[in-house]
């Protein structure tokens, strides 16, 4: 008796902690119709209100996906985090090409507004770069920092 009550015990505590682990409770039906319509195969999600969007992060074909969506349910933009390899061949000559002092950091494709577009996050000893580019039409220095002396 007392074992199929800690069973009991252990799967509604189990229950509730995943019914409210991916926040979804706090995110508007509009969006969520939304969202369901648009990913229809996410699995993993993950909600997050922010100020001017809602965020849910997912998995979808063994890829970590981030959607944004609008309080009214409107897609705002995906991103997904991708290999160089995963680049167009022009932009990854490009960066061959022109920014062999550096490594890359980071990078991840954006899809929004019927556009592509990609952001790639350079590093060397002394700067941070962070370049842009829309459609693949060649690349645009989007942020660029030097680094502190540590």
């Amino acid at each position: 008796m007392k074992k199929q009550i800690l069973i009991g015990l252990f799967l509604l505590v189990a229950g509730i902690s995943q019914s409210f682990a991916n926040g979804e409770e706090n995110v508007d039906a509009q969006v969520l119709h939304s969202f369901r319509k648009d990913f229809s195969s996410a699995q993993n999600v993950q909600w997050s209100n922010e100020r001017n969007f809602v965020k849910a992060t997912f998995t979808m074909d063994q890829h970590v996906v981030v959607a944004y969506y609008s309080d009214k349910g409107e897609l705002l933009g995906v991103t997904r985090n991708i290999t160089s390899n995963q680049l167009p061949i022009t932009l990854l000559s490009d960066v061959r090409k022109n920014y062999k002092q550096y490594w890359i950091a980071d990078l991840f494709e954006m899809a929004a507004n019927g556009e592509t577009s990609y952001y790639i996050t350079l590093e060397n000893g002394d700067q941070k770069l962070v370049l842009k580019s829309v459609n693949a039409r060649g690349w645009q220095v989007f942020k660029k920092e030097r680094k502190q002396d540590q």
